[in-house]
């Protein structure tokens, strides 16, 4: 049938769908009543009766008729746009396939007051390690899209800044909200991979239980990204054995050692990053290490990451529905209104 119509025609009826089809059964409720309902009796209604010969000045019979019939269409009109509303008419349009991979990753960023250091060039710029982080660190996180993403925040102590989400546009805001000193200067390690791994939900979150694009049965993978610029001076949990519950739990830590001297080569230097505790972290929880001293270096390290924890695939489309019933609504109270000034008017 729709072979003989215009494309865009035939694109737009296969589009149409109602939500609640069955209403259209009250279609021919006004006829059912007309002939169920028993006419009321001849003089029980206790009007007026007057002569035609009275009135015949007034209005001749073709007038009334013709006043009769547009009531009759304008009672009508007003049922059937509410039938119509009611079923709920709609288009119903396949969205674009989002990128999806059933990865859940938690950043873990230090954001003690060594971050303030202006030792990295952004744009030809010195600045200090937060603003470059903050760069590199939004733009990896907005790549990440059909991942859950959380961010936790750690100094003194730690704190989630954002919870885990699909919206990665909101999780890359609140790194670029991050401000040093909010939860002190020190640098808490341990305290702010345990938070991370917390908030990932040790148990075994399987596809059937809600993971965007992880398949029934399938164990959605897990990671921590965690960035330090210096060594573990505050915090109650060793970050190592941290490290090992992390294995104990299947969730891959990649650390980044930030900042262009580390411990080893330090010549007495004080907050200078613990190169060697966060190479042991990575290398118990089965992640890897990485060592940042340049902008240069960050970038690559995010581009790294991006690949290791790659296999995204697109979605399914899901469809997006357009509702129509304001349209058959709207008409039906022109058709009430139309109807109120025409009995106004007799």
């Amino acid at each position: 049938m729709t072979g003989f119509l215009p494309a865009w025609l035939s694109a737009l009826l296969s589009a149409f769908d109602l939500a609640a089809p069955w209403a259209l059964l009250a279609l021919p409720l006004p006829l059912l009543a007309a002939r169920l309902i028993p006419a009321e009796p001849e003089g029980g209604s206790g009007a007026l009766r007057v002569p035609g010969t009275l009135v015949g000045g007034a209005r001749s019979g073709a007038d009334l008729a013709a006043r009769g019939r547009r009531r009759a269409l304008l009672t009508w009109t007003l049922w059937i746009a509410l039938v119509a509303a009611l079923s709920g008419p709609r288009l119903v349009m396949p969205a674009a396939a989002l990128p999806a991979s059933g990865r859940e990753i938690m950043i873990a960023m230090d954001l003690s007051g060594s971050m303030e250091r202006r030792d990295f060039t952004l744009d030809g710029e010195t600045v200090n390690r937060l603003t470059a982080v903050k760069r590199v660190g939004t733009d990896f996180i907005r790549r990440r899209a059909g991942d859950r993403i959380g961010l936790v925040i750690f100094a003194d102590q730690a704190y989630v800044a954002a919870a885990p989400s699909f919206d990665t546009a909101a999780v890359a805001r609140a790194l670029d909200e991050a401000t040093i000193g909010i939860s002190g200067r020190s640098t808490g390690i341990g305290d702010g991979l345990g938070l991370a791994l917390r908030r990932l939900d040790p148990r075994d979150a399987e596809g059937e239980a809600g993971s965007k694009g992880a398949k029934p049965g399938e164990k959605a993978a897990k990671a921590v990204i965690l960035l330090s610029d210096g060594a573990n001076n505050a915090g109650q949990t060793a970050p190592k054995d941290v490290a090992e519950l992390a294995k104990t739990l299947g969730i891959k830590v990649y650390t980044i050692a930030l900042g262009p001297r580390d411990m080893a080569d330090a010549d007495g230097e004080q907050d200078v990053v613990d190169t060697e505790t966060l190479r042991d972290m990575a290398q118990a929880s089965g992640g890897e290490a990485f060592r940042v001293r340049t902008t240069d270096d960050l970038v690559r390290v995010a581009d790294a990451i991006d690949r290791l924890e790659g296999g995204r695939a697109l979605a399914p489309p899901l469809p997006l529905r357009r509702d129509l019933w304001p349209w058959p609504a709207g008409l039906a109270l022109l058709a009430a209104a139309a109807l109120l000034a025409s009995r106004r008017g007799a």
